[in-house]
């Protein structure tokens, strides 16, 4: 039975808890999601943030301890630092003591990255990655790049990471990575990984045990969701979600208030 279940049982759930799930179709009042998929949340986090930080959240948190396990004193390269991931990345990174070098697309972003632990901020549109990247490594390179670009940025990883580093290609933003030889990693010894957030929470321990490491960041302060803005859920505010959120010109979450 449910009730007798291990897992379940360390849930410690009640009617009337307030909880985070990550599914789809939640564009709706109510739901009906399988009990795996949810976890109680602490008194110290409340549903909005849960709302705004979730998949992001544990996308972040997966990668920087499966993908590449960001440790002290690490030089890692988070693009895209503005967006939701890449704050939590950045957050996430720069709580575990590591030098995070960050690149975005304007100076407002710019202020984004350093306000969420940046040490070092990129401007794509004024500066070259390699470059910059190089000279703050004194020719090095970094730990870890963590790309969600793809196919603009894939090769020039390739001149930044140092030898024994890993390369994380977690998305496509640009379009897909050209197809390469897996020689080229044998140069430096790269590990390159593709990750999908699924691929590390498809159990109920795990998406126990990460969520609720999560929500350990939230209630100490390591990581603080960025949110735009919040829209009611009526037919024009979902309208208005899209039209924001594809403009470019959002920086953190939107949500949408269902009840």
């Amino acid at each position: 039975a449910v009730t007798e279940d291990k897992e379940y049982k360390l849930r410690n759930l009640s009617i009337g808890d307030r909880v985070v799930t990550i599914d789809d179709g939640f564009f709706a009042e109510e739901i009906a999601v399988p009990w795996p998929k949810v976890v109680k949340l602490p008194d110290g986090v409340t549903t909005k943030t849960a709302a705004a930080s979730a998949l992001q959240g544990l996308t972040a948190l997966t990668f920087a301890t499966e993908s590449y396990n960001i440790q002290k004193d690490d030089i890692v390269l988070v693009y895209s630092a503005a967006g939701g991931v890449g704050i939590n990345l950045t957050q996430i990174a720069a709580g575990r003591g590591a030098t995070v070098i960050a690149t975005v697309s304007s100076e407002v972003k710019s202020e984004v990255a350093r306000a969420n632990g940046a040490k070092h901020v990129i401007n794509t549109t004024e500066q070259n990655v390699v470059d910059e990247v190089l000279r703050i490594t004194n020719g090095e390179g970094v730990h870890a790049v963590f790309d969600g670009v793809g196919k603009d940025t894939f090769e020039d990883n390739f001149k930044i990471i140092r030898r024994k580093g890993t390369f994380v290609s977690l998305g496509n933003a640009s379009g897909i990575p050209p197809l390469f030889q897996p020689l080229r990693l044998g140069e430096k010894n790269i590990k390159l990984i593709r990750p999908r957030l699924f691929g590390y929470i498809a159990t109920p321990e795990e998406i126990r045990t990460y969520q609720n490491k999560y929500d350990e960041l939230l209630g100490s302060g390591v990581v603080k969701p960025v949110i735009y803005k919040e829209y009611p859920f009526t037919a024009e505010g979902v309208k208005q979600t899209q039209i924001d959120i594809t403009s470019r010109g959002t920086i953190g979450k939107l949500i949408l208030k269902v009840a």
